[in-house]
């Protein structure tokens, strides 16, 4: 079996589990989340590949990070990632990517991602429920981080911080590489 089937048939399992966990009909989580209801019923029968915007909006809406959405199994209190099983979930053809390192329930979604960013090349978000905190460290290059329409400059060394439930975007204006670690804090759902 793929590492696409795997991540699918996790993705049904666990988007099930956690709708009938937070009692939510399909209806419900359809309206929370802005995902159709034919597309969650797709994406439980394990029908589909969605995009890394659907399944953040799944997550956000259920109040569960993307790593347990994707988790084959529920294990131990310790979980080590294998370098191998970062799930790169975003790339382009020049070379840009995005790589969901680790996760966890803490006491809402926690995640540690990996990005590089090619020059010229930028991945916007929308904004996530209130209460979620990004982090962000730039090891290589600089990031072009824009939050609520306003334009920062994070240069390789330095780190920012920032509330995250206004769209905002990622961005690459160099000509070299940008690289950074980033951790994304959403607040559980109620």
């Amino acid at each position: 079996m793929s590492d696409l089937d795997l991540l699918t048939q996790s993705l049904a399992r666990n988007v099930k589990r956690w709708r009938t966990e937070r009692g939510f009909t399909l209806d419900a989580l359809a309206a929370r989340s802005g995902v159709s209801r034919g597309m969650l019923i797709q994406i439980e029968q394990a029908r589909t590949n969605p995009s890394l915007g659907t399944v953040v909006k799944i997550g956000d809406a259920l109040g569960v990070s993307i790593t347990t959405l994707l988790d084959y199994e529920r294990g131990p209190k310790v979980r080590v990632v294998p370098a191998e099983q970062a799930v790169r979930l975003w790339h382009t053809e020049t070379g840009s990517y995005n790589r969901l390192l680790a996760g966890a329930e803490a006491p809402g979604p926690l995640e540690m991602w990996d990005w590089r960013l090619m020059p010229g090349e930028s991945s916007p978000s929308d904004p996530h429920p209130a209460g979620t905190v990004e982090l962000v460290h730039v090891t290589a290059g600089e990031l072009t981080l824009t939050v609520g329409g306003a334009v920062h400059r994070v240069p390789a060394g330095a780190s920012a911080s920032f509330e995250a439930d206004v769209p905002h975007t990622y961005g690459n204006t160099g000509d070299v590489p940008m690289e950074m670690v980033m951790a994304v804090s959403v607040p559980p759902a109620h």
